[in-house]
């Protein structure tokens, strides 16, 4: 099947910072701009057969080719997590996580990147959180986003700033790294049973590159991590008693986390 390519285009009435930011976005991802022209995303991208990535004032937007909606950065639940989080209050992401200052973290499925804005919080300016996106054209929102997201909640832009977003499919990733790399390895797959609660995330799921646990994954997942390997999966999902994770149950919850503790 031929790739679609990615395009840039301006918002609808641009300006030199419009075309600033789409120059800038050129860069970065190699792809050509097209100039809007009062034409709509969806006949741009019936036009050129292609992904859009609009430059906008505020944020750039991502519409994968045969979409309405775009994808684009903001920090969706992370805000009131960590505010829960400050509070003393139980947070099941860190609770299997068993994170400390100074820790190293490999997100391996970014996303929108709020269980690693947990993690940096946890880990402190002197720990190291690495998240993954294997789509180019989300980590670029992504990463721009978590530089650029302009929000006065600490310490949420801390957090944002501290992450290291590396497009790279994950198991590609973890062969590239040594044995007890990370102190804590993080999965989170498109989980195979759409949860419907989670209509912010549709976005995502149309736009980022949808992955299944692999053997090969878990395992090396498992060498590089130096302490734990975490999960997280739908509630019905096979995949903990299938890889011999040791799962954290969440009646009130569709997704559940489960955890292998090195030796």
């Amino acid at each position: 099947m031929r790739e679609v390519k990615t395009i840039v285009t301006t918002a609808g009435r641009s300006d030199d910072l419009s075309m600033v930011l789409a120059d800038f976005v050129c860069s970065k991802i190699d792809a050509p701009f097209v100039a809007r022209n009062k034409r709509s995303i969806r006949k741009l991208a019936e036009d050129f057969q292609a992904n859009i990535i609009v430059a906008g004032k505020n944020r750039y937007e991502y519409y994968a080719f045969g979409t309405e909606e775009p994808f684009f950065f903001h920090p969706n639940s992370a805000a009131f997590r960590l505010k829960r989080v400050a509070r003393g209050e139980t947070e099941p992401f860190l609770e299997v996580a068993q994170l400390e200052k100074g820790d190293s973290v490999l997100d391996c499925t970014l996303g929108l990147g709020a269980d690693a804005m947990l993690a940096a919080y946890t880990v402190g300016q002197y720990g190291r959180v690495v998240g993954l996106e294997a789509n180019p054209n989300v980590a670029f929102i992504v990463a721009h986003g978590m530089k650029a997201y302009d929000t006065s909640e600490l310490p949420l832009t801390a957090c944002m700033r501290q992450i290291e977003v590396v497009q790279a499919e994950a198991v590609a990733y973890l062969k590239s790294q040594l044995d007890n790399s990370f102190d804590v390895v993080y999965m989170d797959p498109m989980f195979e049973e759409i949860i419907e609660e989670s209509n912010n995330f549709q976005a995502l799921r149309t736009a980022g590159a949808h992955m299944t646990l692999t053997d090969e994954w878990v395992k090396e997942a498992r060498r590089v991590a130096k302490r734990r390997v975490v999960l997280k999966a739908h509630y019905q999902s096979t995949w903990f008693e299938k890889y011999h994770f040791s799962r954290l149950t969440r009646l009130t919850s569709k997704f559940h986390y489960g955890v292998i503790v090195k030796q």
